[in-house]
């Protein structure tokens, strides 16, 4: 019996090596589960391109937004495990949707593989110029001495942005009244109008309205060189407030383990390229180097920090 098993662990590993040797030997999908010209999509097209070129076999990107990401997630999971389907999607699916929604289709967890964290981008906290507060800490000072005065934008409850407000009221015990959209770029259109007050929203929809000086930024998530004068949430000291979307790699469960090796590497090279770097740059994506073993622990962690988060404040899908 001893025997036996040496054996069938030997074809194992030997298939397992036979896959990632001749993988991709036909067109790998990405599926994005958001709309196109998003961020999430413009990084998808971009590792498409960097991968297939150094590959020399075709990455496509096919958008199948929906049910805040869930549609597209939903996909991944049910598409044979066989190297050739992935998701590309933000956090969001992974580690957020598993509390936020009483029932789902699949399981983060159980259904899909990590395969690489791909890249951080960097959120800002904006707000309208007529706010009398023009840092964070005056904003949480009002916040507190109004609470229910100020309003926020966000695309919804359990968004990220939404989240995030969460864990300043939490942690400095302001209190602000959210303002929902359809999503980020009706929100920054609401913020310029003065609907609302103030916004937490990636640098790149508030970026060019920052730089017009239509809206104020008032601290980043990460210190960015769009913004090399604003301090980060932890400099303004608030390093408890995390809410920052990944936008990652994930694959179908039961995906050898040699081709979600091969392309966790794989990514790690092409955001190494510097025609690559040089465009992440400017989007101000901050590459992760992580090893699948370490994207999954990461994930764990996240999903539980997550649920406790939508637990006590008792957030629900809108």
């Amino acid at each position: 019996m001893k025997h036996a098993s040496v054996i069938f662990i030997l074809i194992v590993a030997s298939l397992s090596a036979q896959a990632q040797d001749i993988w991709p030997s036909r067109t790998v999908r990405f599926v994005v589960p958001t709309s196109p010209g998003g961020a999430t999509d413009a990084y998808a097209r971009l590792l498409a391109q960097g991968l297939g070129e150094a590959l020399k076999q075709q990455f496509i990107v096919e958008n199948r937004a929906g049910a805040s990401a869930n549609i597209g997630a939903e996909i991944v999971t049910k598409a044979a495990p066989d190297g050739y389907t992935f998701l590309v999607s933000s956090s969001a699916p992974l580690v957020i949707n598993p509390s936020l929604f009483k029932s789902l289709a699949y399981s983060a967890e159980r259904d899909l593989a990590p395969v690489a964290r791909g890249v951080i981008s960097p959120t800002v906290v904006s707000s309208h110029p007529s706010v009398p507060a023009k840092t964070l800490p005056a904003l949480v000072s009002l916040g507190k001495r109004e609470p229910g005065k100020l309003t926020y934008g966000s695309p919804g409850s359990g968004s990220p942005g939404n989240i995030a407000v969460k864990m300043l009221e939490e942690i400095t015990g302001a209190r602000y009244v959210q303002v929902p959209y359809k999503g980020a770029g009706e929100a920054i259109i609401g913020l310029l109008r003065g609907e609302i007050m103030f916004l937490i929203s990636d640098i790149n929809t508030a970026f060019p309205h920052i730089q017009s000086g239509k809206i104020l930024a008032l601290v980043t998530s990460h210190r960015t060189v769009k913004l090399p004068g604003i301090p980060s949430l932890a400099e303004a000291g608030y390093p408890e407030v995390q809410s920052e979307p990944s936008f990652s790699v994930t694959a179908p469960a039961r995906t050898p383990v040699a081709i979600i090796q091969r392309l966790g590497a794989e990514i790690v090279k092409a955001m190494k390229v510097p025609s690559i770097k040089e465009r992440l740059d400017a989007q101000s994506l901050i590459p992760v180097f992580d090893t699948p073993d370490e994207f999954a622990i990461i994930l764990k962690k996240e999903r539980m920090r997550y649920a406790e988060i939508i637990r006590r404040n008792k957030i629900a899908a809108d």
